[in-house]
């Protein structure tokens, strides 16, 4: 999809109509204008559709990432001590949906202004549960036991504060690196050394590392899978009722299973799971298999929860540092920036936009890094990244627009101040979470093999590589777990820190990876990084629609562009003249071949959940 792509006209053919076209519509709708449906956006990055449009499609985004944006709470309550508070469950769940939303809205507005959602991410709450499984932050074993855990009660409030306390200050202090490499232009030089064979091993095993959680949730009632409405429905189209000022009423069919696999299969398999219970199919014996397959076992939290919930910096209490979780929150970040930008390029060709300049990547970088400390603040135990999920929408919908992820981000704030609204998510049976869990971490795990494409695996170098980078990403975590008491240097912090970074996967794998890759000799077209650079170097024209897509908003570009300063701050557009094409000579664009552009199928490496 090249940059220069132009949006079909709407003033002729209703939105619905193209929408449906492009999402399944029967096969002779589609004849009909095939070439409009697969080589043109219904809309640009830069356009602006109907205001009920853009509140349709940006809920399609929302709903999108709701899976992954419910995992991380849910998973960090375990770590939490938060097993048998589903109502504090449900405040953190509202925390992290009003965080993501606002994180979008400062992305799209003062970042890489492509139209990429934010939300929480899985490389931020490995090393999160690494810190937590630490001896001295065992969960107390009565927590364990919900016939004696008094949610209201002092004591279980300060033991769960306490330790969302230090993750917050953790974040907080970690993102400031992210923040400092974005808008200091230093994710280049890091992208300088990092390859294929680095991120390969980090994506897999966030995944691979994350199997017990997916396990115990799933293992308690296999029955209830994402999978049937994720895989083997995504092609089956269904009808709908819809109307034309051409067509009047009639019936279209939607691929509805390929545009919402997640939700849908939450929604379905949860539906079940409430007839079985309300038919007492299920057991009521809380020891017997299947009972956690039931809808009722969380008690009456949606009548405790409150019908707002207003989050704010602070709310679990003052945040405190750990130098363990610092590091190893920087161990997730360095990931978390890696496969922002692989996402940045992934969507300016999906939006039909020009590839993204440096500037606008280093904007890109720094705001997510703000978006992490904001998080942190917030207390959402978590962090926010680019996801993956709502760049590969963008190439099912052919709606580029950027507008309509502002639209999301709203609707996710808005979200976030219904208390129980969020409340509602914590009844989802945990059979029902774990079989979401299983797809989403083996689709993560598969996500990071396939950065692989890139490099020579005929070489035995390679092979070797990322063979030993896996295989001690998974046995040095397990062995330091089993004997958490081998790492005994004399300095209590030194042991901390030793024990987080070697029990998080991620971080040994990557770093064995990364060791490896940049000390075995090996040639740049051997290791991948000649078909890296070329799917992600920036296009050597600059035009004015790049202009539209990436300048800063509300005049502040020709504010800057008038000091002669601004060319040496990474993060602003330092514009000349010379470097703009004019409408005289914009057409000669159009003369330059396609095939003589870069022909790599672009992968979107990001990991968010």
């Amino acid at each position: 999809m090249g940059y220069n792509q132009t949006c079909p006209t709407r003033t002729d053919v209703p939105f619905v109509s193209q929408y449906q076209q492009v999402n399944g519509v029967r096969k002779k709708d589609v004849d009909v204008s095939r070439e409009d449906g697969r080589n043109k956006l219904a809309y640009c990055v830069t356009d602006i559709p109907p205001w009920y449009l853009c509140i349709f499609l940006g809920t399609q985004h929302y709903l999108t990432a709701f899976g992954g944006i419910i995992a991380v709470p849910l998973i960090l309550s375990q770590g939490l001590c938060l097993q048998h508070d589903s109502l504090t469950q449900s405040h953190l769940i509202s925390t992290i949906f009003f965080v993501s939303g606002l994180c979008t809205l400062l992305q799209v507005t003062f970042g890489v202004r492509l139209p990429i959602l934010q939300g929480g991410t899985f490389t931020l709450l490995l090393p999160t549960m690494a810190l937590l499984s630490m001896p001295e932050w065992a969960c107390p074993a009565w927590t364990q036991n919900a016939s004696l855990v008094n949610a209201s009660s002092p004591e279980f409030i300060h033991v769960w504060q306490s330790r969302m306390q230090t993750i917050q200050g953790s974040i907080m202090v970690g993102s400031m690196f992210q923040v400092l490499v974005g808008f200091s232009g230093l994710i280049g030089i890091f992208m300088r050394f990092i390859g294929p064979l680095t991120i390969a091993p980090t994506i897999s095993l966030i995944g691979l590392s994350l199997y017990d959680s997916a396990g115990r949730s799933s293992g308690t009632h296999w029955a209830a899978l994402i999978v049937l409405f994720s895989q083997y429905l995504r092609h089956v189209a269904v009808p709908f009722p819809t109307y034309s000022k051409e067509k009047k009423l009639h019936t279209s069919w939607l691929y509805i299973f390929q545009i919402f696999p997640v939700l849908l299969g939450i929604t379905l398999s949860w539906l079940i799971c409430h007839l079985l219970t309300v038919c007492n199919v299920l057991p009521s014996n809380p020891t017997a298999y299947g009972y956690m397959a039931r809808t009722d076992t969380k008690g009456d939290v949606i009548g405790q929860a409150p019908l707002f919930f207003f989050p704010y910096p602070g709310q679990w209490g003052v945040p405190s540092v750990s130098l363990a979780g610092v590091l190893g929150i920087l161990a997730g970040v360095i990931s978390s920036m890696i496969e922002s930008v692989g996402d940045y390029h992934a969507c300016a060709r999906l939006a039909g936009a020009p590839p993204p300049p440096r500037h606008a990547i280093n904007r890109g970088i720094g705001v997510e890094g703000l978006g992490c400390l904001l998080a942190g603040a917030w207390g959402t135990g978590n962090g926010t990244t680019s996801y993956s999920e709502n760049v590969g929408a963008l190439g099912i919908t052919r709606v580029g627009s950027r507008m309509v992820i502002v639209a999301g981000g709203f609707l996710m704030m808005i979200n976030g101040l219904f208390g129980k609204i969020c409340a509602i998510f914590t009844t989802i049976p945990i059979p029902v979470i774990g079989g979401m869990f299983l797809v989403m971490f083996g689709v993560i795990t598969a996500a990071g093999v396939s950065n692989l494409q890139y490099a020579d695996m005929n070489s035995s170098r390679n092979i070797f590589i990322f063979g030993f980078s896996m295989f001690c990403g998974l046995v040095i975590p397990n062995w330091i777990t089993k004997n958490p008491t081998a790492i005994a240097t004399g300095i209590v912090e030194l042991d901390q820190v030793l024990q987080v970074l070697l029990t998080t996967s991620m971080f040994v794998g990557g770093f064995m990876g990364f060791l490896f890759d940049n000390t075995i000799p090996g040639t740049k077209r051997e290791r991948g990084i000649t078909a890296w650079n070329k799917v992600h170097e920036d296009d050597p024209i600059t035009t004015m629609e790049s202009r539209k897509v990436y300048d800063l908003p509300f005049n502040l570009t020709e504010r800057f562009t008038s000091s002669s300063w601004v060319r040496y701050i990474p993060f602003c557009p330092s514009y000349t003249s010379s470097e703009l094409v004019s409408p005289e000579n914009s057409d000669s664009l159009s003369s330059i071949r396609e095939d003589e552009r870069p022909n790599v199928t672009p992968i979107i490496i990001s990991v968010s959940p």
